[in-house]
């Protein structure tokens, strides 16, 4: 076999193969063989047709089909290896020659990974906001502590902001009741925002006993994205009564004895928060710092297939698990669809040169992954998806996606190199030690690189290079 390589552009080259007709031996023997086990001829057992029986019967062109089949996926593999190249995604291949008993000749176009120059990121400077905890914010976290302790009372007087009032609910579209639009005995605290709009105007004002009905869109169910008159039966109105803020409440909501105890450890909660915090943001403007400085060709397919795959996963799972379509969405965005597509190419850019970039890092710097290290990333991942980690694990060994997992972990690492070499300050000009800070879930900080070239779908989903990698090789 012979095999050249012609660049189109710095992310897609063609191959020319040539097969001599005698390599294409074996794959005509298997060709025949099964062939052979798929049809029957009377006088012959299965399985024992000889060749020429096949070739009068069938004709030798069906033969010549299946061999070809056969044959394409191994020797367009052997061009890529001989080649020496990094190919991205599914080839498009073209037999442009091939006659009975001479060679085969057939071209490739596929995309590859470009070549990309690591500048010298040693000089990326960043600032992220200071860690600074103030008595307001301290004040507002145990107001929120409070809320949760926060008891009702009924009350005989017209509901108001802050009331809770217990309602049943009745939802009509073009009159009529949708089968999935009633409720009964719905708690709701008015100015929460966590039920329908229009609720809060059509019952404040209103006493127990009372019924109104107003007009909202709704977000769920199987009339989403509908106006529906909504009936409310007001049955029940309740006060809320917030807990004193002292010792008492400090040892009711905490393990500590006094409010100044709890004080001090929300403070200490907040500061850790708010550490997490500007770590991250130190991770993304120092990935952001070296995409800038970084000229990464993007091969079109590629990123086309990128943009389908997330626009996929916001219609077909996203969108239905929202109730919500393509209107309903941009609205709640406040964005036109032209808007949106826009973000969407500059997100999947980001995330494609994320990923080219911190790939070539972990292969100039000779990064590795050990076990322990991929053993945290997958609590990690399994946590974040919902799910146990064995069941996390099983599900990534049955799907083939180990080596992604390993990916993510090693762009991690690689993304802490470059902060780690980066001047980081704050806002009021101290500089920012990094180290590992845990947030409140006891999650390392990580640097979540992968997350950029994710697409939208969760749980063991790929990265776009790693979808496009894990494709079959092709046949004809």
């Amino acid at each position: 076999m012979k095999s050249a390589v012609e660049t189109l552009n710095p992310t897609r080259v063609r191959l020319t193969v040539e097969v001599p007709f005698e390599e294409l031996k074996p794959s005509l023997d298997a060709a025949y063989k099964k062939i052979n086990q798929q049809v029957t001829v009377p006088g012959f057992r299965k399985g024992k047709i000889p060749a020429r029986v096949i070739d009068q019967r069938f004709g030798r062109g069906a033969v010549l089909e299946e061999a070809i089949n056969d044959a394409l996926p191994k020797f367009y593999t052997e061009a890529v290896n001989s080649g020496e190249l990094n190919v991205l995604g599914q080839p498009d291949v073209d037999i442009t020659e091939f006659n009975d008993g001479d060679e085969l000749k057939f071209t490739a176009e596929v995309d590859i990974r470009p070549a990309i120059e690591i500048p010298d990121y040693s000089g990326i400077e960043v600032v992220v906001d200071a860690v600074d905890v103030s008595d307001s914010d301290v004040d507002e976290s145990l107001e929120q502590l409070r809320d949760r302790f926060a008891s009702t009372t009924p009350v005989d007087r017209a509901a108001a902001e802050g009331d809770v009032v217990v309602v049943d609910l009745e939802a009509s579209v073009d009159g009529e009741v949708l089968d999935d639009g009633i409720a009964k005995g719905v708690s709701y605290t008015i100015g929460s925002g966590q039920l329908l709009d229009g609720i809060d105007e059509a019952v404040t004002g209103k006493e127990k006993g009372s019924s109104v009905t107003f007009t909202s869109r709704l977000v769920g169910g199987s009339a989403a994205g509908k106006d529906a008159e909504v009936k409310v039966d007001i049955t029940d109105v309740q006060a809320r009564e917030l807990p004193a803020l002292d010792d008492d409440f400090a040892q009711l909501a905490s393990e500590f004895d006094t409010l100044e105890e709890l004080r001090e450890d929300s403070r200490k909660r907040l500061a850790r928060m708010k550490s997490y915090d500007q770590a991250t943001q130190a991770q993304e403007k120092v990935l952001d710092a070296l995409i800038e400085l970084t000229e990464v060709p993007i091969p079109d397919k590629l990123l086309k297939d990128e943009i389908e795959t997330r626009t996929h996963n916001l219609e077909h799972h996203q969108f239905p698990a929202l109730g919500l379509t393509w209107e309903t969405y941009l609205e709640r965005e406040g964005k036109t669809r032209e808007e949106y597509d826009a973000e969407l190419e500059r997100q999947a850019v980001k995330g494609i040169k994320t990923q080219f970039i911190l790939d070539e890092l972990v292969g100039k710097e000779k990064l590795s992954v050990n076990q322990e290290e991929l053993t945290e990333h997958l609590m990690r991942r399994a946590a974040s998806s919902g799910m146990t980690p064995d069941q996390f694990a099983q599900a990534v060994v049955e799907g083939g996606q180990v080596p992604m997992l390993v990916g993510e972990v090693a762009r991690g690492k690689a993304l802490a190199l470059v902060v780690e070499a980066a001047k980081v300050t704050d806002t009021n000009g101290e500089a920012v030690e990094l180290e590992d800070e845990e947030d409140e879930t006891g999650e390392t900080v990580e640097a979540s690189a992968s997350g950029e070239a994710e697409a939208a779908a969760d749980g063991a989903g790929e990265g776009p290079q790693d979808a496009a990698e894990a494709g079959e090789t092709p046949s004809e």
